[in-house]
């Protein structure tokens, strides 16, 4: 079984890898840089959940895999401030989608007027921890959770979510036409 990853970037390339090999130890994952055909700091649960969708079909055509994946971060105005989110999308040859989503986290005012400014969270982040490639690393959530959370805990719980229609497929077909 081959399962293509719409991302290079480690931290998504291991939350899928974390995922599918307790589903399927003997499972080949190959990472493919793919474009999200999103902004690079997505606005809202449907711009990101789409950036996911986008990136699991481009992976998955370009190396003829049985799943693609794709993962996304991204914020989403609520009415106490912005939160921080991310969404995996997986996809099969059939086209038959699953959908599934991490946690949710508020982010700071200051950090959030950034973001709403334009600038990216991981160059946001990157800029108040002194470091480089925040998010190829523990993220935001990891930085605003003092480890608490990981951001890849956070993508391989929103991989696990999306494989399960095809995990539990009974579970996902209406009682009368189960067999």
């Amino acid at each position: 079984m081959k399962i293509a990853v719409g991302s290079t970037n480690p931290v998504k390339v291991t939350a899928v890898r974390q995922t599918i090999t307790r589903l399927w130890p003997e499972a080949e994952i190959v990472p493919i840089n793919v474009p999200s055909g999103v902004s690079d700091m997505p606005m809202t649960d449907e711009e990101t959940r789409i950036g996911a969708h986008n990136r699991a079909i481009a992976a998955r055509n370009a190396l003829d895999a049985d799943f693609g994946v794709g993962l996304e971060g991204g914020v989403h105005p609520e009415p106490f401030g912005l939160t921080l989110h991310g969404w995996a999308v997986v996809v099969d040859r059939n086209g038959r989608t699953g959908i599934g989503g991490g946690g949710r986290l508020p982010l700071p005012d200051h950090i959030a007027q950034k973001v709403l400014a334009g600038t990216e969270l991981g160059h946001v982040m990157d800029e108040i921890l002194g470091d480089h490639n925040t998010k190829q690393k523990g993220g935001a959530v990891g930085a605003l959770t003092n480890g608490l959370v990981l951001r890849g805990e956070t993508f391989a719980l929103a991989t696990a979510y999306a494989f399960a229609p095809f995990v539990s497929p009974d579970l996902y077909q209406e009682p009368s036409s189960r067999s």
